[in-house]
């Protein structure tokens, strides 16, 4: 019979909740929805929604498959966004007439003059925060880092 190594005092301090940074991600994550659905709730638009706008706004029409690797989606789960989205009139799908298989998300009139609307977004949530444009900046700097190690572990298995 193997005997488990004892914890130490550190060991259960680290198996604490709010020692857990994948918590205060989540509960971090938790609390910008919120606030999220309260400042785009005159654009009609929900968070997912948003960030497929941003994405549209910034580079313009794409095929899907490009814009759900922006987003770090999958197609079972952007579909339904740009579904509601065009159903709403923000955006249209066309297949690619060089390729049928790909289809492309275009903003229409009205989601490209949605765009004034939202300008004003970034930096309300901004202020929310009560940070620092520069502390902002560097928060968000090792967020990418974190995601770029955590990605690489994922894909070498750790």
């Amino acid at each position: 019979m193997t005997e488990q190594p004892t914890a130490t005092p550190a060991d259960q301090d680290f198996l604490r909740l709010d020692g857990q940074i994948c918590f205060s991600l989540n509960a971090a994550t938790r609390a910008f929805g919120g606030l999220y659905r309260i400042v785009l709730k005159d654009l009609g638009l929900t968070y997912p929604q948003y960030l497929v706008m941003l994405v549209l706004w910034e580079h313009g029409e794409m095929p899907v498959k490009q814009l759900g690797h922006h987003l770090r989606l999958d197609s079972g789960t952007l579909s339904p966004l740009l579904k509601r989205l065009e159903a709403t009139g923000l955006i249209r799908r066309e297949r690619s007439a060089e390729d049928e298989r790909s289809v492309h998300a275009h903003l229409t009139e009205a989601g490209t003059a949605l765009r004034s609307q939202a300008a004003a977004i970034p930096r309300r949530i901004a202020t929310a925060t009560g940070f620092e444009l520069a502390e902002i900046r560097d928060l968000q700097s090792r967020l990418d880092r974190l995601t770029t190690a955590l990605d690489a572990a994922t894909e070498s298995g750790l």
